[in-house]
């Protein structure tokens, strides 16, 4: 007959006596315990001192006695159904779970509890080394707890920002909306001493005026639509000046088309964008067609590596054919606001028409360069 290879046997093996391992489990500090499956109710039969001192028995009070005598109220019972599964099974298990000690005390036992067999493969002890795991169960909790009240924090925190961001979304939007309200009535004032004005350069200058005015307005009233007054969609707005400039042309001689891709850029931007695209559009229907010449002017704007790309194109008599205009300022006040947007600008006779090409970064206006920008009168 084979005989099965043991820790005992290999033991005998070497030449090591069984009792040099019960003096070593008596002596270590680690808690022992050994059960014997074979007698009714798997009794103690053995336990080293370690495991007296964790738990406060005495050796004649664990004799005979089974291992759940050291369960109690907060044991957990998926716990014990889990160990008790394992040693039916004869089978190795790790498992921690509430343990009492004699003097009722609690303690969090980490226990591995394994089959010994003998030669012949029946189990014949359950041997079980056990170490108090308090501490790291403690630890546990104070660091639940504190991750606990860390996330009761942040979400005190971050309400307090929603709700600083919803008061500070609201300022700004009713700051949109009286500014929208104030540049309607000074656009409104200067159209009224327009109409009151001879016609001349003064009566023109008022008209453009309170049509820029009004460009602006529109801005504003966009921001204090939107649900994000931090951005601004150029599209909306070129969409809204686009409509208003053809309804307000004499005649059907003038065709005006507008390709503008949906591009958010910052509110900061808004202002000098539209303003810009404004003053260039109104510019090309007004002088590129004299004495009522047919033509076209297209718009576009892109969205390119980073930039804004706009592009406004005529088939008019161009720059060379315009008819001079010494009050005018037009062309420096795009200039300008190209200039503070750190952009560039390039005009062209295409013949025929007038080709403005104008890039602008995205990204590279701060709010100092955005005020700065507002600066329109030239100098």
């Amino acid at each position: 007959m084979t005989h099965r290879d043991t820790p005992t046997t290999r033991a005998r093996n070497l030449g090591i006596d069984a009792g040099a391992f019960v003096a070593a489990f008596t002596a270590s500090p680690t808690p022992m315990v050994l059960t014997d499956p074979r007698q009714p109710d798997n009794p103690i039969v053995w336990a080293n001192d370690a495991f007296l001192g964790l738990t406060g028995y005495a050796w004649e009070e664990l004799d005979g006695r089974n291992c759940r005598l050291l369960q109690g109220p907060d044991t957990d019972p998926r716990a014990v159904r889990r160990l008790n599964e394992a040693v039916r099974m004869g089978l190795p298990i790790e498992i921690e779970l509430v343990n009492y000690r004699k003097d009722g005390s609690s303690f969090w036992n980490g226990m591995t509890v394994a089959p010994v067999r003998d030669a012949t493969g029946e189990v014949v002890h359950f041997y079980a080394a056990q170490a108090d795991m308090t501490g790291k169960h403690r630890h546990e909790v104070a660091m639940r707890d504190a991750q606990d009240e860390l996330e009761r924090r942040v979400s005190e925190q971050t309400a307090d920002l929603r709700a600083a961001l919803e008061q500070k979304t609201a300022l700004l939007h009713e700051v949109d909306h009286r500014v929208k309200n104030n540049l309607q009535v000074i656009s409104s004032l200067m159209l009224l001493k327009a109409r009151r004005t001879p016609k001349g350069e003064a009566r023109d200058a008022l008209q453009g005026m309170a049509e820029r005015i009004g460009a602006l307005s529109t801005v504003h009233r966009m921001l204090y639509s939107t649900g994000d007054v931090t951005r601004f969609d150029l599209r909306e707005f070129a969409e809204d000046f686009v409509s208003e400039l053809v309804a307000g042309l004499e005649g059907d001689h003038t065709a005006v088309r507008a390709e503008i891709d949906s591009i958010a850029v910052s509110a900061a931007m808004a202002a000098p964008l539209a303003l810009m695209l404004h003053e260039l559009a109104t510019n090309a229907v007004r002088h590129a067609f004299p004495n009522s010449r047919p033509g076209r002017v297209t718009i576009t704007a892109q969205r390119s590596d980073g930039s804004l790309r706009m592009l406004i194109e005529d088939d008019g008599v161009g720059l060379a054919g315009s008819p001079p205009n010494p009050a005018g300022f037009g062309r420096s006040l795009v200039e300008m606001v190209v200039r503070q947007l750190r952009g560039v600008v390039v005009w062209s006779d295409v013949s025929p028409g007038t080709r403005v090409e104008i890039t602008v970064p995205l990204d590279a206006i701060s709010l100092r360069d955005a005020a700065a920008a507002t600066q329109w009168a030239p100098r």
